[in-house]
């Protein structure tokens, strides 16, 4: 084999090497991309959102022993209620949060040191006015219906930066082949060409 010919078999194998190497560095980018978005779903989004959920089950306990003054309640129950509601933010706060969210769970903070003082003063004054207790409620549980809206629309924005990213990659697969098909012609010609003497 003439030196000519060796050079254009290196040439046309690097050029084959060069192209999957560079597509495999760009797929591998772009699966990264799907997994963090996926693990980000799970994650921040739906165990936060079970979390929402359970906060509100708890508010709803709350609510509905603060509208029947339900003394027992109070008393015993509560303090449980309490602490599940204090073990939801700490897990909560594990989670990625977005600007607004932080906002909006910062208030939710507030609000339930709120209804924990004015559950201590309804307590404290014999269950005799709830009025307060029953507004504070409200603001926590209007805290909880926001945090849900966040999390549904950057549930819904992670999926979308996925499929931008599978869209990417069905892009660049379809170029692959386009390209592996034109390097696969060109390697030929070069391969059958031979130069005049």
């Amino acid at each position: 084999m003439a030196f000519y010919d060796k050079v254009k078999w290196v040439l046309g194998i690097l050029m084959v090497f060069v192209l999957i190497v560079a597509t495999n560095l760009i797929d591998r980018n772009n699966f990264l991309r799907v997994k963090d978005s996926v693990v980000t779903i799970y994650e921040d989004r739906l165990v936060v959102n079970d979390l929402i959920f359970e906060m509100s089950k708890a508010i709803q306990e709350k609510e509905l022993a603060s509208i029947k003054s339900d003394s027992v309640f109070f008393l015993t129950e509560n303090k449980k209620i309490n602490k599940d509601l204090q073990n939801n933010i700490l897990k909560y706060e594990e989670t990625k949060l977005t600007a607004k969210e932080v906002k909006v769970f910062n208030n939710l903070k507030q609000n339930l040191k709120n209804v924990n003082d004015l559950e201590l003063l309804l307590i404290k004054n014999k269950f005799d006015n709830n009025k307060g207790l029953e507004k504070a409620i409200i603001r926590v549980k209007e805290n909880l219906y926001q945090l849900s809206k966040i999390q549904l629309n950057e549930g819904g924005r992670q999926m979308s930066i996925s499929k931008k990213a599978i869209d990417t990659v069905e892009l660049f697969t379809q170029l692959e082949i386009y390209i592996l098909i034109f390097l696969a012609i060109v390697i030929q010609i070069i391969v059958i060409y031979k130069p005049k003497e």
